[in-house]
């Protein structure tokens, strides 16, 4: 069970990211590189206070902000320079990547194991629980203690995605979503399109920041390189989610997405779990994105055109009776 919770809260904290992702992916059609670099630049920003003694809350919301600068920042280059949305997404992750190393004094890591986070905060610095002023030791309640940190990252999750449904259904949503469908019609009703995409980025990064800061809680630390692979794991958190419960249609996409990335963890899980090795990961993650692709290809959808294959030679042999009746 200690297991289970702890691939569940990954799951959940990481599916915020994925939210992010669905900004950019599948919103507003930008495939936006920046991901890895603001996920890691969350992630540096909460360990690098935290590590100093900062309230974990007030690293949060720094992390946030640093997110949606970066989300500004990449719209900027592809808007007021011309440079192509994917290279403005890759030149801002790189840069990205050295602002996090500054951002943690030089280092490559940060551990802050031993520091109040967010998902510690109900232990004392003696590593026990305290209930009413009762102490009881860590290692006797280690089973709840990952239940705990379920709970919170579940609440989390649940918020957030509420925060988004709602702003989804505003007008502003409506447009941010217009102005990925049909971008010139958007701009035919007078409005910025450029503006919209710059805030659709801002949103999408802040929600990634949020994540890699999170994820640097509940893992004790932050490395430079953690955010590698952050918007392939994300787009097959997409995939997957909207694959399988794509016929359920009064389930939202961000509750697909989250459960697509539990989803997809767990089967991460069980593949390493099989005799792979960790530097097997990536091609796992290929393989699994490869499947889920297939199944949503149009290849899939051939017994559609048969139906009116079979319809139109019912209607064909049908006249034809009717002809020799004539006749």
């Amino acid at each position: 069970m200690n297991t289970v919770f702890t691939i569940l809260s990954q799951s959940i904290l990481l599916s915020i990211m994925s939210l992010g992702v669905y900004i950019t992916y599948k919103i507003l059609d930008f495939p936006d590189m920046t991901a890895d670099g603001s996920y890691t630049f969350g992630a540096t920003i909460t360990a690098s206070l935290v590590s100093t003694g900062f309230s974990p809350i007030v690293c949060i919301l720094l992390s946030i902000i640093g997110g949606a600068i970066s989300g500004m920042c990449s719209g900027l280059l592809h808007i007021k320079l011309k440079i192509s949305n994917l290279l403005s997404g890759i030149l801002l992750m790189g840069m990205l990547y050295s602002i996090s190393i500054r951002t943690m004094n030089g280092k490559a890591n940060i551990a802050i194991f031993e520091n109040t986070h967010i998902f510690n905060m109900i232990f004392d610095n003696t590593k026990k629980f305290n209930i009413l002023g009762v102490n009881i030791p860590l290692d006797k309640i280690i089973i709840n203690s990952s239940l705990t940190t379920f709970i919170i990252s579940l609440l989390l999750i649940m918020l957030i995605k509420l925060m988004l449904d709602k702003f989804l259904k505003t007008g502003l949503g409506y447009t941010l979503k217009g102005t990925g469908d049909n971008e010139e019609m958007i701009k035919s009703l007078g409005i910025n399109t450029d503006t919209i995409k710059v805030l659709g980025l801002m949103i999408s990064n802040a929600l990634i920041a949020l994540s890699g800061s999170l994820m640097a809680q509940f893992l004790g630390f932050a490395d430079v390189n953690m955010g590698i692979g952050t918007l392939v794991l994300g787009i097959a958190s997409i995939i997957i989610g909207t694959n399988i419960f794509k016929f359920i249609k009064i389930m939202k996409d961000s509750t697909k997405i989250i459960l697509g990335t539990v989803i997809y963890q767990f089967a991460i899980y069980f593949a390493l779990n099989t005799g792979l090795q960790a530097s097997d990961l990536k091609l796992v993650t290929s393989i699994i994105i490869i499947v889920f692709m297939f199944m949503s290809s149009n290849k899939l959808k051939v017994p559609r055109v048969k139906k009116m294959s079979i319809r139109k030679a019912k209607l064909s042999k049908k006249k034809g009776s009717v002809e020799n009746a004539e006749a």
